[in-house]
């Protein structure tokens, strides 16, 4: 299997994200590559396969398996992929999210990444408006096509959270 779809986990995300890439990478035919950023990790070393090797910068923030994937996680995915006529692996990346996916879909050559949009919530809002969304910056700053799955969408007529005058 040559194909590759990338898709952005991260722990306590809503199953849509990952639900919704398994279909279009079924569709073609694709490895689903589930990969983790961990924001709080520096990169030590990198392998032929797209992996890496990370430290934390705290050692105590999360219960990480052999290859530095979230253990919580990867059982939460098996659930919800196991059983599906789709090939899937996890990586863990490190450092800023676009980038590490950017990368990582350079490495694995994918064929697009799927991420998911921020829950609305004016946190969210503010996080999204100062440090800009993942999807954004992929869409900008690489090659690959970006699916984005809405979680919470807004609608016509509603005001966006950074749009409104509160």
């Amino acid at each position: 299997m040559s194909t590759v779809v990338i898709v952005g986990v991260t722990p306590g995300q809503p199953d849509a994200v990952v639900l919704e890439a398994a279909v279009v990478a079924a569709q073609f035919h694709a490895e689903l590559v589930c990969a983790t950023v961990d924001a709080g990790r520096y990169l030590v070393d990198e392998y032929a396969d797209g992996s890496i090797m990370s430290l934390p910068v705290d050692p105590d923030l999360l219960d990480l398996d052999e290859e530095g994937f979230p253990i919580a996680l990867r059982t939460h995915l098996a659930t919800l992929l196991d059983g599906r006529d789709l090939v899937w692996s996890t990586r863990a990346v490190a450092g800023d999210p676009a980038r590490a996916l950017a990368h990582l879909a350079d490495s694995l050559n994918a064929a697009l990444i799927v991420v998911g949009t921020r829950e609305r919530g004016m946190r969210a809002s503010l996080q999204e408006f100062f440090g800009g969304s993942v999807a954004v910056h992929l869409a900008h700053r690489q090659h690959r096509p970006v699916l984005v799955i809405p979680l919470a969408p807004v609608a016509f007529r509603d005001e966006l959270p950074w749009e409104s005058g509160d």
